[in-house]
């Protein structure tokens, strides 16, 4: 009994729980829901998004958190932009925007831990850094990638998948891998578990946090990258509130602000309910404003109930 009560506090197999019926439901109300098509267009919808919450998901459980994301992610993809309309060839382009974004989590990470300062302000000051950085590049006009990236989306896994779905499950299975079967993940769950212990068994916290920041600026570079391919032009506000989308799909999957808890598949099931929820209120015809409300109350309620053990323990 007390197995069976353990194995439905498991956030994971509620969000399985939850997404299922939902498919199943939204599936007989309107059969087009459930086709091959419109589920591959739930991934593509969902997968700049997906990497995001990766990204997020790494620096929660490690004590962190970064509301620069959507700007850098947005600088990234601007940069890249900039070097092709110079004729510039595919490879400096993506090159660059890695670079940018890379440094980027380095600086984010190196002020963090060298000021003793609470994740949240630093990050909120570098994203209007990163913001001021597109828009000074983009002048306020619309950058164009004038085709180059539509790679990501004609080349497809086995004639139906696309190569931006492909490259989401990739950062999804390396995130899984860094987290759980290496020394470096295990490190950074002690870390966001408990500082002060982490710091005293050996490990050299700072140098960390730094990684974790700059290994999180390498991954929102992938996501500028599909987000780029998607939209085929970017504006220095594009990107403007992915990093709350993300940090919501990551507590959904029992990430928790705490650190040192939450899993990779639990955030990314996360993600997965919130595109699957959006793509079902269109199918079904919901008006734009009522699919606003509808959204925010399943999330509120979803957080709630990845609380609820918490709550129980506490008691």
């Amino acid at each position: 009994m007390n197995k069976g009560r353990s194995i439905f506090r498991d956030q994971r197999l509620l969000l399985c729980i939850v997404i299922v019926m939902l498919v199943v439901v939204v599936g007989i109300i309107n059969p087009r829901f459930v086709r091959l098509n419109n589920i591959v267009s739930i991934l593509q919808q969902i997968s700049v998004l997906g990497v995001l919450t990766m990204a997020m998901s790494m620096l929660l459980i490690s004590g962190g958190i970064d509301l620069s994301i959507g700007n850098l992610m947005t600088l990234s993809s601007v940069v890249v932009a900039t070097v092709l309309m110079h004729d510039g060839s595919m490879f400096l382009a993506l090159l660059a925007g890695f670079a940018v974004s890379t440094l980027g989590g380095l600086l984010n990470g190196f002020i963090i831990a060298k000021s003793r300062t609470m994740p949240l302000i630093i990050t909120l000051g570098t994203g209007q850094m990163f913001y001021g950085v597109s828009l000074l590049i983009a002048g306020g006009s619309f950058l164009q990638f004038q085709n180059r990236l539509n790679f990501m989306r004609t080349i497809k896994l086995f004639d139906f998948l696309p190569l931006m779905v492909i490259f989401m499950l990739i950062i999804v299975l390396l995130m899984y891998i860094l987290l759980n079967k290496t020394r470096f993940g295990r490190r950074i769950v002690a870390i966001g578990g408990n500082e002060r212990n982490a710091y005293l068994s050996g490990i050299k916290v700072d140098l960390y946090k730094i990684l974790t920041y700059g290994i999180s600026g390498t991954i929102v570079a992938v996501a500028g990258l599909i987000f780029a391919a998607r939209l085929n032009a970017i504006t220095a506000n594009a990107g403007a509130g992915y990093e709350l989308d993300a940090l919501v799909a990551a507590v959904v999957g029992g990430v928790t602000f705490e650190g040192g808890r939450g899993t990779v598949l639990g955030a990314f099931l996360g993600c997965l309910l919130i595109g699957i929820i959006s793509n079902a209120l269109d199918i079904l015809g919901v008006d734009a404003y009522v699919k606003i409300v509808i959204t925010g109350a399943i999330i509120v309620s979803a957080v709630v109930l990845s609380n609820i053990e918490k709550l129980r323990r506490r008691a």
